[in-house]
């Protein structure tokens, strides 16, 4: 076993976390699923969805059975959606094409919707004890400062130079606990900002520790400005206290959710509304603003809260159009801010 390997593992014999949820068992699945969460979200933040989520959906066949409400109101929370609509797709296709298991080879894994070279890696590495070396942004991480690689590690380039160093480093004996010990050592020690360099087990050899380049390596994704978007959404409101609500196009952001009618103001996001009469200042309140930050924009809201007698009569019906009682919105696929937004709510009709 390589020198990095031996000290990384001997480290996680008494650093590493050894109790995380979807290590017990440590099935395709559930190895499978928790990487799916764990992109771009942190450990602590995902485990209370995937215990909700593998209570509700234990097994890949209950997965692609389940409406695709019930696995987006699973998600919800965690934002990128699509890997959601991903997770689903991808077990059908099992379902379909694998006797209803992921495949265990990394051509036939790499193949399906949301699983690329790393999350196969990391299935066959932790569910089958295979050695394939992983490349998550965690070990992106230890990988550019340890061995001083410049340049930001989006760019093709710097990922097949990162990726021949993850390979000679991954050992054929006790692979799973390799993979989980350098994904630990980067979410717990070589960390984005403020590194723990004298708790590491690769100090003595790392080069940006060596030249004092913790801070800038690995170097930052190029910037650009974020754009701004305003956007006013409508809250109905009946007398039962039930909020009208609409299915989302099939793409762009929060695809096939449930969320509220919006527009560039007030006039084009109450669309949903056939008699305008309804909407008197009396019965139109306007609520405090908030954003919500995408990876490529940012988006001010504005909601406005309209409170109407009739709705049989004053709302234009469609088949991704209907009323919900508060008690069945937890059981929907809705965006987290639109969900906080009803919570918050005055419950006063």
């Amino acid at each position: 076993m390589n020198p990095f390997a031996k000290n990384l593992l001997a480290w996680f014999d008494i650093h590493g976390r050894s109790n995380l949820p979807w290590q017990h068992p440590r099935t395709p699945y559930r190895v499978w699923l928790s990487e799916v969460m764990l992109q771009q979200t942190q450990v602590r933040t995902v485990i209370p969805y995937f215990e909700r989520f593998v209570l509700a959906l234990p097994s890949l066949a209950d997965l692609a059975a389940a409406p695709q409400d019930r696995v987006l109101a699973l998600w919800s929370g965690l934002g990128y959606y699509s890997r959601a609509r991903n997770l689903q797709r991808c077990a059908q296709l099992c379902v379909e094409r694998h006797n209803g298991e992921l495949p265990n080879n990394m051509e036939d894994l790499a193949a399906l919707p949301g699983i690329g070279r790393s999350t196969a890696a990391a299935i066959l590495a932790q569910a089958h004890g295979e050695p394939h070396a992983i490349l998550d942004g965690n070990v992106r991480r230890v990988l550019a400062r340890y061995h001083g690689v410049h340049g930001w590690t989006g760019n093709s380039a710097v990922q097949k130079e990162l990726w021949k160093l993850a390979e000679s480093h991954t050992p054929h004996k006790r692979v799973a606990d390799y993979t989980q010990a350098i994904m630990d050592l980067g979410a717990l020690v070589c960390t984005r900002s403020k590194p723990r360099c004298s708790d590491c087990p690769l100090q003595k050899k790392c080069i940006a520790h060596r030249d004092n380049l913790t801070a800038t390596l690995p170097h930052p994704k190029p910037g650009k400005q974020i754009p701004t978007r305003k956007l006013t959404m409508l809250i109905v409101r009946d007398k039962l206290g039930r909020i009208l609500l609409e299915r989302r196009p099939p793409t762009g952001i929060w695809a096939r959710l449930w969320s509220l009618p919006e527009g560039d103001d007030l006039a084009e996001a109450s669309h949903a509304i056939a008699d305008h009469a309804s909407m008197t200042s009396d019965r139109l309140s306007l609520l405090p603003e908030f954003s919500h930050a995408f990876s490529h924009y940012r988006l001010n809201v504005t909601p406005m809260l309209l409170q109407i007698e009739s709705p049989e009569t004053r709302v234009a019906d469609t088949p991704d159009r209907g009323w919900f009682a508060h008690h069945e919105l937890a059981e929907l696929g809705l965006p987290a801010p639109v969900r906080k937004l009803l919570a918050s709510l005055p419950q006063d009709v």
